[in-house]
């Protein structure tokens, strides 16, 4: 005999309908009115933010993002992973809607591999984001949020280039996505040099994160850093956003160099005057 029958419990009616929620796959709206247009014309809000960025220098290409989902005044996923890698010598930024960059990249990590059985070697990174640019201008206007970098290293070296869902493709040696962009780029502004060391080029991009997730309130969490090198990409570190700004306060500031003095030109200088002569008398 059955426990239940012993307690004589009786499971409730899951399927009757509750008078305060809306019927299943219902929503509660006017009748006569459309679900979707009435939620896009008075449904709420949503503000979405995040941070990220990459820059290509001697060594490679960095790429560095914050970790925290937000949706609107609430975090979604504190330890969300906003850098996706497509293969060994490729990956990507993401910024926008995170189901959008998700299946995009599975798509483009899909096609990369059947060009590369084709073809027996995989694309270029400029081929890599003409393909993926080429494929989401198809969807423009479709309300399709998909801004990504992709970094990558192929025959000619490290390379960069911004993607948009709009079919936008631009090659660069940096770029920061995001609603913390702003913040980051100057710091990147900054201290950006294309013959940054590696241990510079990490620090560089830590501090742009962590600067953008202080002033940008849909930024936070961890700092993911990742490193593409010749002999493919680099999970380097995941540092808290927090922590690692508090440490970069304690730091001194680095001393500007003081801008040489400039000489005069003689040419410029007004003609002399003897002292002996009477005031008004140039000397020929």
């Amino acid at each position: 005999m059955a426990l239940q029958d012993v307690c004589k419990w009786q499971a409730p009616d899951t399927q009757g309908l509750s008078p305060h929620l809306p019927p299943a796959g219902g929503w509660s709206v006017p009748l006569g009115c459309d679900p979707q247009t009435f939620l896009r014309l008075h449904g709420p809000r949503l503000a979405h933010g995040t941070t990220t960025l990459a820059f290509r220098f001697r060594h490679g290409v960095i790429a560095a993002a914050d970790t925290r989902s937000s949706c609107g005044n609430y975090v979604a996923c504190p330890a969300s992973r906003k850098i996706i890698p497509v293969h060994q010598h490729l990956l990507g930024t993401t910024s926008g809607t995170s189901a959008d960059c998700a299946a995009w990249y599975r798509v483009l990590r899909r096609e990369l591999r059947l060009r590369a059985l084709r073809e027996g070697r995989l694309p270029s990174v400029a081929g890599a984001a003409r393909l993926l640019a080429a494929m989401m201008s198809c969807y423009r206007g479709l309300d399709l949020c998909v801004a990504t970098a992709l970094c990558g290293w192929d025959r000619s070296g490290p390379a960069l280039f911004y993607v948009y869902s709009d079919g936008t493709r631009l090659p660069g040696n940096v770029f920061s996505v995001g609603s913390g962009s702003a913040y980051a780029y100057g710091v990147l502004d900054r201290g950006y040099r294309y013959d940054l060391s590696p241990g510079e080029a990490y620090a560089l991009a830590r501090r742009a994160v962590a600067h953008a997730t202080h002033r940008d309130a849909y930024s936070g969490g961890s700092v993911d850093l990742f490193h593409v090198r010749e002999n493919g990409w680099e999970y380097v570190s995941r540092d808290d956003a927090c922590v690692l700004y508090s440490e970069l306060q304690k730091l001194p500031e680095p001393e500007e160099e003081a801008e040489p003095e400039e000489e005069e030109d003689p040419a410029s200088l007004p003609p002399c005057r003897d002292s002996r002569m009477p005031a008004g008398t140039e000397m020929l």
